[in-house]
């Protein structure tokens, strides 16, 4: 039983998996699947990883703007710390490795791993508007399902709420470290100071960015970022031919972007296995598009292998370069440090 509580939210990660898999494969033709592996033309694969790394570059680019308000630091650990991180996120449910990328950082930068991950909340922040928008314009050239528009409506709402909880909280800090000593002032003071401080170390990260041109650079880099996420779905259709045998327009790529990633954005399954396989193979099956599920199945199958087992390798060769171990860093994360 005590196991089962210590590690309760990997086993909800891997029911939610189990269930998304069930829902994928359950109906599928494993003979097709196998002939539409053997069809594809995996020297598109080449140029897909390497626009993924561009956009993980882009990336470490535009956490420095938004860290350098607080501290100018170098592309590299940063680069680091964000591929170990999203390492984390690979093998481990809920975003936990947005908290490994925070501590790795901040053990041997100066600024606290708090501060940092107030940036790293508003670097998601940032995505989710962007990938709104994106949605925005999708909705003109697509009719997208009414599930789909719901789930994206209240992400963005609940993001935006969010964003202004946290625009107050930075503004007007003293009601919530009130409230936090009624609460915990008298039965736990050591925990409520340990919170506190956490609190404010994190508010030290909600700040404008030093320039006002840093936000035109930040909307530039976040509009690349995404644009590159778009062209790795183009690529590997062409290498499975799905665009010449289904004649697919230009706007599935940006339809497998909307819906896979607002799936990616809701914690839940390690590596978002299952949920990101089921998202994919239902945005194909989506008409104009009718893609078979067993066709679709593959090409998730394979885009997510892309997403997932360079990050896998790079992760594991930053760690040892950084000298860390995976256990102290799996602590960290479960400990939300």
């Amino acid at each position: 039983m005590t196991c089962v509580k210590k590690n309760y939210k990997l086993i909800i990660g891997i029911l939610i998996s189990a269930l998304f898999l069930y829902l994928a494969f359950h109906k599928v033709n494993m003979a097709q699947m196998g002939e539409a592996f053997a069809a594809a033309n995996y020297w598109w694969l080449l140029p897909t990883v390497a626009i993924t790394f561009v956009a993980h570059g882009l990336r470490t680019l535009r956490w420095r703007y938004l860290l350098e308000p607080i501290q100018c630091l170098s592309l590299k650990p940063l680069f680091s710390a964000l591929m170990i991180g999203y390492f984390f996120n690979d093998i481990l449910p809920a975003h936990l490795g947005e908290f490994v990328r925070a501590y790795v950082l901040g053990r041997k930068q100066p600024v606290s791993s708090s501060a940092i991950f107030g940036t790293i909340v508003m670097e998601r922040i940032i995505d989710v508007f962007t990938l709104f928008l994106l949605m925005a314009i999708a909705v003109m050239v697509f009719p997208f399902p009414d599930w789909v528009r719901m789930g994206g409506y209240l992400t963005f709402l609940v993001i935006a709420l969010l964003f202004v909880a946290l625009l107050l909280l930075k503004k007007y800090p003293q009601p919530a470290f009130r409230l936090m000593e009624r609460l915990l002032g008298r039965t736990m003071p050591d925990l409520n100071k340990r919170l506190r401080k956490m609190m404010e170390s994190f508010l030290v990260g909600i700040v404008p960015l030093r320039r006002p041109s840093h936000y035109l650079i930040v909307a530039l880099l976040s509009a690349v970022i995404w644009g590159c996420y778009g062209a790795a779905f183009q690529l590997v259709l062409y290498s499975f031919d799905f665009v010449a045998t289904y004649s697919l327009p230009w706007t599935t790529s940006l339809v497998l972007l909307v819906i896979t990633t607002f799936g990616v954005l809701v914690p839940s399954s390690p590596g978002y296995v299952g949920t990101y396989h089921w998202l994919c193979q239902q945005s194909l099956a989506l008409a104009p598009f009718n893609v078979p599920g067993s066709q679709a199945l593959t090409f998730a199958i394979v885009m997510h292998a892309i997403n997932f087992l360079p990050i896998i390798v790079v992760g594991l060769a930053m760690i040892s370069i950084e000298g860390l171990s995976l256990k102290s860093l799996k602590s960290s994360a479960t400990r939300g440090e």
